[in-house]
């Protein structure tokens, strides 16, 4: 199964053999522009297998990226970017792993010295668009903690990113009033692997 964001609203592709196999995958689009204009809060297509699913978005770049919640006296890691608060992630250069990626991203976004991985917590998939250009985005992320040597938050602001602060759990609804529905996904297993 993989739920991708789209428009910021979650559809869950899941796959199921019986299922009749896909003429055109352009009807996939059309049911996803239908209920993009709905109030539905979740969209559920069933296809064949996985190279069906490859197909609906073949017009696509598939890029991955990697980023987590760094956690430090149980405050967890957030950035304001663009006026939204999101979660430190960026693309994976190279052959990097998701581990080295995420840990390097945080750094460069946040100003921190190497965070340490706790545990991988779900990758996420969303769309959007770039110089004209349609992306399928898959980000890894993980739960880390502070580096030992306790730096000075820095944002990077040639990324957009204005503010960079740690919040607890109790303050986690002002992220969530302001933020995208992929990254409440994160939060919402971070919050169940804390319980």
């Amino acid at each position: 199964m993989y739920k991708v964001f789209i428009e910021n609203k979650p559809i869950s592709f899941h796959f199921n053999s019986q299922v009749s196999s896909l003429e055109n995958p352009k009807k996939v689009w059309e049911w996803i522009q239908e209920y993009l204009l709905s109030t539905k809060n979740e969209l559920h297509i069933e296809l064949v297998d996985e190279a069906e699913f490859w197909a609906v978005f073949t017009n696509y770049k598939f890029i991955e990226a990697a980023g987590g919640l760094v956690e430090r006296e149980n405050r967890f890691l957030f950035i304001k970017r663009n006026g939204f608060w999101d979660i430190p992630k960026g693309k994976l250069e190279g052959n990097e792993t998701p581990e080295i990626g995420a840990i390097r991203e945080i750094e460069e976004e946040c100003g921190l010295e190497s965070p340490k991985i706790k545990e991988h917590l779900i990758d996420t998939y969303h769309t959007y668009q770039h110089k004209g250009e349609h992306i399928l985005k898959k980000t890894y992320w993980f739960w880390l903690e502070e580096g030992e040597e306790l730096r000075e938050l820095i944002p990077q602001t040639e990324e957009g990113i204005t503010e960079v602060a740690y919040f607890g759990l109790k303050e986690f609804d002002k992220i969530r009033s302001n933020t995208y529905t992929s990254i409440l996904a994160v939060m919402d297993c971070l919050e169940k692997k804390m319980n």
